[in-house]
């Protein structure tokens, strides 16, 4: 799949992100110079996290029988050593339903196994930027 970041001249920064049949417009904040009309890029990287967990504790749930009835995620970020290569999420749950002390460990853990955790710790990205003729 291609995702695909159109400039939006209707803002100074905003753009549009066309995933499948999906659009999400992104941003940058007024004092980047943007207009804050949708998520940052950073914003999206750390709910991609958030996004994965949930849906994985669901599925897992799912298909485990575990009387799950009702997710919450918060990531909150810490990024005042990015520049330094340190960039920090944390991330807490909130689970519902009739879950009993094992059922909350064993999701708990779940969730620390999501596809995306892992590829944001387990998995070496290599980026290729070129120019596309046109």
């Amino acid at each position: 799949m291609t995702i695909t970041v159109t400039r939006d001249t209707s803002g100074p920064m905003r753009h549009i992100v066309s995933v499948g049949r999906h659009r999400l417009t992104v941003d940058e904040p007024p004092d980047v110079g943007g207009e804050d009309a949708g998520p940052n890029p950073h914003d999206l990287y750390d709910a991609a996290l958030g996004a994965c967990k949930a849906l994985t504790l669901v599925w897992y749930a799912r298909r485990k029988g575990i009387p799950l009835d009702a997710v919450e995620i918060e990531v909150e970020r810490d990024a005042s050593h990015e520049r330094d290569g340190h960039y920090r999420l944390s991330t807490r749950l909130t689970l519902g339903g009739p879950l009993d002390e094992a059922q909350r460990a064993q999701l708990l853990a779940v969730a620390a196994r999501c596809p995306v955790h892992k590829l944001m710790t387990q998995v070496s990205t290599e980026i290729e930027t070129t120019l596309k003729n046109g």
